[in-house]
């Protein structure tokens, strides 16, 4: 990989770098002439980890700050905080729309989110032609332009990336790819990240070998996952110890020899069971290893961590994660901890929810509605995992629905990378059919959202099916 900061154009970082640069520095000189600022953030792992970039960068200039985390930036909350009449507001991984919505107090935004107004303090990759699911993600975007406010945010990039990986901006490389790959760059540069090849399954700090085995999904192993005993059987049958002195081996535990072992093994696996030589590149890529956190722990592994984050400020508890994100490893530390047990188990009784209630197939989609049982902020998670499960069609986007307040309801979409190729545009589809049914969505291609009323559900699967049949047969809207 050819090292480059975000102040360099590297192979990696597309046709328009310096559009973004210079408009990062923008954002940066409006955010150091601010009294007073009023951070407003997601509440995912990309929200939090861009809250904290914006938080050290505020605290770094002296300037007063609040923070405020949404699911989305609905109506009301654009009403109240308009009535508030914050000196500056700043929007991390939120608002891509808001730029048209506050009169004189113009917000200063960064995010990757499809936007649909312009504006003078609004940093998005979009507007410079890139794609927002992997060129930049909230966190990365957020610190191109704390990063223009000092360059000693640059001890930040290790969190930014983070928040990327979270947002699943690696998934379809291997790798973060893009302006994200110069914010890989930043820090190892600043020694706070150490960016390695190794396997992409789950839990590389936490889990047993058994367990990253049993809950293999991106691919699955044929015939081993989901099966406790098959998974001590396959190893077993390698030479590989999953228990050492009555104690569960991870897989930082493990020689290289063995990991090669495992890891050879699987990828026979795949290609004797007719998976193909896609899925056993997905065994192995870049990992993110954060640079002084202790081994067998969460935040040592990217995408840990942002699972870690993710357990907190969906269950109502952004404060622990944003204190986690900004080096706590305390009390705030430990409460993450005991919410991410909870998380771990909602995710595993989500899934087997959908899985016994089934998926209902339309002409160009498939769904289903947990109703009540799956918390609207983690049914999207359920969805990515259980698109991404043996036997689910991947030939149709998957939407999900749970309960929202107020006779709401959520809904999340999934696709393939192979159907977005292919013309399908989750965001617009999200945007179109919540618009028919008086709801609103957006997002990106892959992944996107939206909140509709539950009696108009049936409706909007109709102009969702509609639309992505637009879609692909390649007619405007």
């Amino acid at each position: 990989m050819v090292a480059a900061t975000p102040g360099q154009a590297s192979s990696q970082s597309g046709p328009h770098p310096w559009l973004m640069l210079d408009q990062a520095a923008v954002l940066a000189e409006r955010l150091r002439g601010a009294r007073h600022v009023k951070v407003v953030s997601h509440i995912d792992a990309d929200g939090l980890t861009s809250a904290a970039v914006a938080v050290r960068a505020l605290e770094r200039l002296g300037k007063p700050y609040d923070v405020e985390f949404l699911k989305s930036l609905r109506p009301g909350d654009v009403e109240r905080l308009k009535n508030e009449n914050p000196e500056t507001l700043w929007f991390t991984d939120l608002g891509a729309g808001a730029a048209a919505l506050f009169g004189d107090v113009e917000p200063v935004i960064s995010d990757h989110h499809v936007p649909t107004a312009r504006g003078k303090y609004h940093l998005n990759c979009h507007f410079a032609g890139e794609d927002g699911a992997r060129y930049l993600s909230g966190s990365t975007t957020t610190y191109l332009v704390a990063r223009a406010m000092d360059r000693a945010n640059r001890d930040m990039a290790g969190v930014a990336v983070v928040g990327c990986v979270g947002d699943l901006q690696d998934t379809d490389a291997g790798r973060l790819v893009g302006m994200n790959a110069s914010v890989v760059e930043d820090a190892r540069g600043a020694g706070v990240l150490s960016p390695t090849v190794d396997t992409r399954y789950f839990g590389r700090e936490t889990r047993s070998l058994v367990r990253i085995l049993q809950y293999a999904d991106d691919p699955c192993v044929p015939g081993v996952s989901g099966r406790n005993d098959a998974c001590c059987q396959f190893l077993e049958s390698l030479g590989v110890p999953h228990r050492h002195a009555e104690e569960d081996r991870r897989w930082g535990h493990l020689s290289t020899e063995e990991r090669r072992r495992v890891l050879s093994a699987v990828a026979k696996n795949l290609l004797t069971k007719g998976y193909g030589a896609k899925s056993v590149r997905r065994l192995v890529g870049e990992v993110y290893v954060l640079k002084g956190e202790a081994a067998g722990e969460p935040v040592r592994d990217a995408k840990e961590f942002a699972t870690l984050l993710n357990s907190t400020a969906r269950y109502g508890e952004a404060d622990v994660g944003l204190a986690i994100a900004l080096g706590d490893r305390d009390d705030m530390y430990a409460r993450g901890l005991e919410l991410l047990k909870g998380h771990r188990a909602n995710l595993v009784a989500g899934i087997q929810l959908v899985k016994e209630k089934g998926l209902t197939e339309r002409n160009h989609l498939q769904w289903f509605d947990a109703g009540a049982s799956i918390r609207e902020t983690i049914v999207g998670i359920v969805a990515g995992m259980m698109y991404n499960a043996e036997g689910v069609r991947k030939d149709l986007p998957i939407f999900a629905f749970a309960d929202a307040e107020a006779g709401q309801v959520k809904v999340s979409g999934r696709a393939s990378r192979s159907l977005v190729a292919a013309g399908v545009n989750l965001s617009e589809v999200m945007r179109l059919a919540a618009g028919k049914v008086g709801g609103a969505g957006g997002g990106h291609a892959p992944a996107a959202g939206a909140t509709i009323p539950r009696v108009k559900m049936q409706e909007f699967l109709e102009a969702a099916d509609d639309a992505l049949d637009d879609q692909l047969r390649g007619r405007k809207a």
